[in-house]
């Protein structure tokens, strides 16, 4: 084996390593995050408030999110992925446990806006990592595998809150205790694996990279963010990522309520909700390998494709009564899949249309935006459950958020 054959069979291998350090790590970022669907049912009752006032501190975090997104992507694009996600879990752990001794529901609500906060270190330097390592051939594959992790971290949190809250029949605030430990693991051995860059690792940049240094080396962040925000395509492609973002969330939030019902042990249909996880992180391996084989790189057609026909199965959903467990496991299965799928081609987009040298920023960006549209979608979910008081009503909400998505993104061509 020669040393070009030798170098070559050393990179690819330090470029899974560093995708699944990344994977892993993220893997249980949602442990300290997607807990909160799951203790709604029992905040509601301990501290008296209505369901829209729950969907605020939904808000709250998501908007923290957002923030701390536009912010970080471009420190990502600055100091590297390695500490900024570390830090971020570490911090969230702690800030669950906070919210797990709260007397009062304000105190639910800072606490939350600052795990939000500190939740957001973890995405966007997360995937300039990713960019960092792998060319915009085999992008929508890695950023696919990614996404699947962040889909599993979902079925890891429904999962351990479905044996917390059913079988061991915990209070809420065990939700936001034991899950999270998972994540300060994933931190941990994340932190001593991954390196952001293959010079770091003694590795020549990609080539891509090399090509694209000139007029960006020196660029300054408000030049990057000047450059991101004035890409037309992107931003609608932002937009539309935000519609996605509200029906995802809408369903991961409300879901679990509406299977709950009013009580919070007591519910036989309660392993149903896992469907709709497992569906998300299928989806996501599905479209990070459709984009880049049977699109060849187009991200914005299949996201159409998938984003539409969310539409369609949600609308199904709302007319399938909870009772109906097949039919309830097949439609989640199918929600989860195509609402979740194309966030492996939304990701993608950031390098593709901007560059490498600031994915950070543009993936920072993108979910910021995504962030503030589900923040806004969770305060309106619970009016509109509280007014009609019917609990399916997220699925007519969701669905016609899917459909908005669906159609801006198709004015995306690149």
């Amino acid at each position: 084996m020669d040393s070009r054959t030798n170098y070559s069979s050393q990179f690819r291998k330090y470029q899974w390593k560093m995708l699944f350090a990344a994977m892993f790590c993220y893997l249980f970022y949602y442990t300290g995050r997607q807990n909160f669907g799951w203790a709604i049912q029992g905040m509601a009752l301990e501290f008296n408030v209505t369901k829209q006032q729950i969907g605020w501190a939904g808000a709250a975090l998501l908007w923290a999110y957002g923030i701390g997104q536009f912010i970080n992507g471009n420190l990502a694009d600055k100091y590297g992925a390695r500490r900024m996600m570390a830090i971020g879990g570490l911090l969230s752990v702690f800030l669950n446990w906070g919210i797990s001794f709260a007397t009062a529901y304000w105190m639910i609500v800072i606490f939350w806006a600052f795990n939000g906060f500190a939740q957001s270190l973890g995405w966007a330097p997360g995937s300039r990592l990713i960019a960092n390592w792998w060319g915009v051939k085999e992008r929508g594959k890695a950023f696919g595998f990614y996404v699947f992790a962040a889909g599993c971290s979902s079925i890891l949190i429904y999962l351990l809150s479905i044996i917390i809250l059913h079988v061991y029949e915990q209070d809420w605030q065990w939700l936001f205790r034991l899950p999270v430990l998972l994540l300060l693991l994933g931190c941990i051995i994340f932190y001593f694996v991954a390196r952001d860059k293959p010079e770091d690792a003694g590795f020549d940049p990609l080539k891509e990279d090399t090509e694209s240094v000139g007029p960006q080396v020196m660029e300054r962040s408000i030049d990057r963010y000047k450059n991101v925000l004035r890409n037309k395509k992107f931003i609608l492609a932002c937009i539309s990522i935000g519609f996605q973002n509200m029906a995802r969330y809408g369903l991961l939030v409300w879901v679990p309520l509406y299977y709950l019902g009013s009580k919070l042990q007591d519910s036989s249909n309660l392993w149903i909700a896992l469907a709709l996880p497992v569906g998300m992180a299928l989806g996501a391996i599905f479209f990070g390998q459709l984009s880049d084989r049977a699109f060849r790189s187009n991200r914005s057609k299949p996201i159409a494709l998938s984003m539409g026909l969310a539409g369609l199965v949600i609308l199904i959903l709302y007319l399938v009564p909870k009772e109906n467990i097949l039919g309830g496991l097949i439609l989640l299965f199918a929600a989860g899949f195509l609402v979740y799928g194309p966030r492996s081609c939304f990701w993608p987009l950031s390098p593709d249309l901007l560059g490498v040298k600031r994915s950070g920023t543009g993936v920072g960006v993108m979910n910021a935006f995504a962030s503030v549209f589900a923040g806004a979608g969770e305060p309106f979910i619970g009016y509109m459950v509280d007014a009609t008081s019917q609990q399916n009503i997220v699925f007519v909400v969701t669905a016609v958020m899917c459909f908005c998505s669906a159609m801006i993104i198709l004015f995306v061509r690149h």
